[in-house]
């Protein structure tokens, strides 16, 4: 049986003027002619190396074990570069341009001579981009992540990200100086790589790894181990592999898959935005996937990995333990096990022979870490199409809990109002905060874990019940409900919200609702006026008109499915 002709040979292979132009200029920068012939898979390395992504800075030194990898395999690496989303200092919210890097990534894989890719991601918004890009081009793609930091250390104990709204806590009651945060800033971030605790950075590179988009140990892996280069360098020569056999991401990302990323996510206490980030890849590559899906699978499992913030310790931690080998194989009797994976092997395979090094650091579903850990799916009048809650990181006496409104128009009135000692405000207040979604940010930055008022702070109070219709950091904590579908913006239930009014949230029963008649309801929808949207120029302007709620997603509606890779003209 012939050998199926690679797709770089529709440009490399070429006779003529097209052929000329397509490898002669390649050929400046020192490649021999025979690396053209067609008998070495071009695999493209997508690298989102930044240094304005402080997560992903470490990528250059990781490529060049991957092209090791790659070369050793027999095929022909050619690294580029696509948007990159740095977290902590995109603004107004690295989410906002989300679907722009993916629509950068998508466009770039399919316009150019590439057999297979590997996506280098890291940073939160990174790893969804890259992979809702390349699901939309379907050819054959493996993820390489950056690796969580090393914890930090300050003051004779281990710190993380988490420890971010603690510190802030602690500065606004004046329990430490601006010298002693300083000092803090430095010793939390003391090495290359993403967040120290299960926040969505490590929430995605589990993701990834749960989907069977990565070799085994992707997720946990350190980034300043050397293991992790180790993991570069055969990535590298697995996607030749993927190539030849031509295993493509339809192929692994099946139904089976998803809702095994679903259990073990719940597993790991994960991040809430796994949510809209895993429903937008699923759409891009047409699985059926909705809110009632993580709600149902999420349920199966406890928590099982004991990290922060549902748990106590680091993902550095988590990978001395066993990594997400050993987590898995605590639950693979509810996983699909013979949902196949990048390596070729099923999950169990991967799974099977996985070890507990540390039953602090991973427990049993028989001795879970915690009984219930998967993210919550809320209904009701409040949010007809949806909202989501981590019970893991909340306070189990205010799961259920009715108390009065304390509205927030916006971020500013929030921000304007929320340490005035004239702020009508105690420990059974819900605090709502508006127009922090998807449209009325725009972009639905993560806000939702609202800081406490600092009278309440003072008198010992860690946490109150918390909604909006924004995103929460994955490293944050609380009884926070996020993600309310519709939003307020475009006059959706909670923009109705006053003043005093009771809200019940019912989280065993999955209910979250405000306590107003339907009469008083339709009485303040027809008195309703939508925000101004910031409708300007060019890529805000497109996000306004395109975006899709938090129930959806977040996408662009025009990017729902694949185009393929096809590319049926030629450049000259």
């Amino acid at each position: 049986m012939s050998k199926k002709k690679l797709r770089s040979q529709d440009w490399y292979g070429r006779t003529g003027k097209d052929g000329f132009i397509y490898r002669s200029w390649m050929k400046n920068q020192g490649f021999p002619h025979h690396l053209f012939e067609g008998d070495k898979p071009v695999i493209g390395i997508c690298n989102t190396w930044s240094e304005l992504t402080p997560c992903n800075a470490h990528f250059r030194d990781l490529a060049e074990a991957l092209k090791r990898g790659i070369w050793e395999a027999g095929g022909f690496p050619l690294e580029f570069p696509v948007m990159s989303l740095g977290e902590c200092s995109v603004k107004p919210t690295a989410m906002l341009f989300r679907n722009l890097a993916s629509m950068d990534v998508e466009e770039s894989i399919r316009a150019n001579p590439m057999d297979g890719v590997v996506l280098m991601c890291g940073c939160d918004k990174t790893t969804p981009s890259l992979v809702m890009g390349a699901a939309s081009v379907d050819i054959p793609t493996m993820v390489l992540s950056g690796g969580p930091m090393l914890v930090g250390r300050f003051k004779g104990k281990k710190i993380g990200t988490s420890d971010v709204w603690r510190f802030a806590e602690d500065f606004k009651l004046g329990k430490i100086s601006q010298e002693e945060f300083i000092e803090a800033e430095a010793a939390m971030s003391r090495s290359a790589g993403h967040c120290a605790p299960m926040g969505t950075a490590s929430t995605m590179a589990a993701m990834v790894e749960s989907l069977g988009l990565s070799l085994p140990d992707n997720a946990t892996i350190p980034a300043a181990d050397s293991r992790r280069k180790v993991l570069a360098h055969m990535t590298g020569m697995r996607i030749v592999e993927m190539v030849n056999e031509d295993l493509k991401m339809s192929k692994i990302l099946t139904r089976k898959a998803f809702e095994n990323s679903i259990m073990v996510n719940a597993a790991l206490g994960g991040s809430t935005n796994f949510i809209l980030h895993l429903t937008a890849i699923a759409k891009r590559i047409g699985v059926d996937l909705d809110l009632t899906d993580f709600d149902k699978f999420s349920s199966l499992i406890p928590l099982i990995a004991n990290v922060q913030p549902s748990g106590e310790h680091w993902v550095e931690d988590l990978f001395y333990a066993g990594g997400l080998p050993a987590v898995m194989n605590e639950i693979k009797d509810h996983l699909h096990r013979d949902a196949i994976t990048a390596n070729g092997k099923t999950i169990l395979e991967n799974i099977e022979k996985a070890e507990c090094y540390d039953r602090n650091l991973i427990g049993t579903f028989e001795k879970p870490i915690k009984p219930d850990s998967g993210i919550a799916v809320l209904k009701g009048n409040l949010c007809p199409n949806g909202a989501v809650i981590k019970p893991s990181a909340a306070s189990p006496h205010l799961l259920t809990h009715t108390g009065p409104a304390v509205v927030f128009e916006d971020i500013d009135d929030y921000k304007a109002r929320i340490d005035s000692p004239d702020l009508e405000i105690n420990e059974n207040s819900v605090m709502v905060m508006k127009n922090v979604g998807p449209k009325g940010y725009p972009g639905m930055p993560e806000v939702g874990n609202m800081g406490l008022p600092q009278k309440l702070l003072a008198k010992g109070i860690k946490d109150m019940v918390r909604i909006s219709d924004g995103r929460m950091s994955g490293t944050g904590y609380g009884t926070v409900i996020l993600h309310v579908s519709p939003e307020s913006a475009i006059g959706g239930p909670l923009a109705l919200v006053q003043n005093g009014d009771m809200v019940a949230l019912n989280v065993p029963e999955r209910s979250l609702n405000l306590l107003i008649s339907e009469e008083e309801f339709e009485k303040r929808r027809a008195a309703f006026k939508p925000l101004n949207l910031p409708y300007e120029r060019g890529y805000v302007n497109l996000f306004l008109d395109k975006v899709n709620q938090a129930h959806e997603g977040v996408d662009f509606d025009f990017l729902k499915g694949s185009s393929g890779s096809e590319v049926k003209r030629d450049s000259h």
